[in-house]
């Protein structure tokens, strides 16, 4: 498989929520293949379908030091919430350049359909647990930008128009 491009913002597939999958086949698994690829490529610790077009509840996550440790998520939900936060330094390939941290809880629960096309329960944790509720706000149609406050939105916004 290949990476794929990005589509830019704002292009408004990036603010549309992504449709369920409902069953895995192998053109699901081939999207997931071309995902990792395009994720490594970056390099990143995951990826959201809508990212590069494609509008299916869909997420890879890979946040492993050695690499090789992807999830694969179709139609993930977040089950539970932990009390702790963990702050992140968070961007996206859809808007080169912008950066913010963001706080997010620390730990999550997540219930997705695998692979093989079973619905399972995950718990992640610490940088996991941001990148997957950083592709699940993707699958949403939201960017990261959209957890700041009104005003830093729209400084990193237009920071981002000055280096595009």
């Amino acid at each position: 498989m290949s990476p794929r491009p990005f589509i830019p913002w704002p292009d408004k597939r990036l603010q549309t929520a992504a449709a369920p999958v409902c069953e895995i086949t192998d053109e699901i698994r081939a999207i997931w293949d071309d995902m990792v690829d395009t994720m490594e490529a970056m390099p990143g610790y995951g990826l959201a379908a809508p990212q590069i077009g494609v509008m299916l509840r869909l997420a890879v996550v890979d946040c492993s030091k050695s690499r090789g440790q992807v999830v694969r998520l179709a139609d993930p939900e977040i089950t539970m919430l932990g009390e702790q936060s963990f702050t992140w330094e968070e961007a996206s390939p859809n808007l080169p350049g912008a950066t913010a941290k963001i706080t997010r809880p620390s730990r999550v629960a997540v219930a997705y359909t695998d692979e093989s096309g079973a619905r399972v329960e995950k718990k992640f944790e610490d940088l996991w647990a941001t990148s997957v509720q950083h592709q699940i706000d993707h699958l949403n149609g939201r960017m990261f930008f959209d957890n700041l406050s009104r005003m830093k939105r729209q400084m990193l916004l237009k920071k981002a128009a000055k280096k595009g």
